[in-house]
């Protein structure tokens, strides 16, 4: 029986040390802080650039062996970190909107519904660039100054999306209702 442990050690040993793993870890410790400033600049929060640096760390871990082969790790873990960054704005962005519009129509489900619609196809209508603006400022409150950190843009730049989305919404909601 003490033979049939040490040879399940010995053939389980190799699957405990691994290559990859030890590269990554230098790319971690390399990398994580370096990471983790560049997403509080951005979210201007420490606890959401910290959950956004450990789920891109977990993801480029994930996918270590195809990552560590590319022209740049790196560039593919920023590059996942603001993917994530997006996706999270997104989610916020829906679960903000659907708050607002269950707080216009609580007592009539279906007006709620024909609402909705409505502003889906309105938001959908705008270049994307001109719905970021408007989601960020609008439904979530931020400033010019926050939406452009996020977009990586000029407050300006923020501001004139506004203003053109503004506008295109109104030419298309004075057109629809005649």
């Amino acid at each position: 029986m003490g033979d049939m442990r040490s040879l399940s050690a010995a053939v389980a040993l190799p699957v405990v040390i691994e290559a990859p793993s030890l590269d990554f870890r230098d790319f971690f410790e390399a990398e994580y802080e370096r990471l983790g400033r560049a997403l509080y600049v951005l979210t201007g929060s420490r606890a959401e650039s910290e959950d956004l640096t450990q789920e891109a760390m977990v993801r480029v871990y994930e996918r270590w062996g195809r990552v560590r082969t590319m022209d740049s790790p790196i560039g593919y873990l920023y590059r996942t970190a603001m993917n994530l960054h997006r996706s999270r704005l997104r989610r916020l962005g829906v679960r903000a909107r659907r708050a607002i519009l269950a707080d216009r129509h609580p007592d009539d489900p279906l007006e709620a519904v024909h609402h909705r619609d409505e502003v889906d196809r309105l938001l959908a209508a705008l270049p994307e660039t001109q719905r970021q603006a408007l989601v960020l400022v609008e439904l979530l409150g931020m400033s010019s100054e926050e939406a452009a950190r996020i977009l990586e843009i000029e407050p300006v730049s923020v501001r004139v999306r506004l203003s053109r989305a503004r506008a295109h919404l109104r030419r298309r909601v004075v057109t629809a209702d005649g």
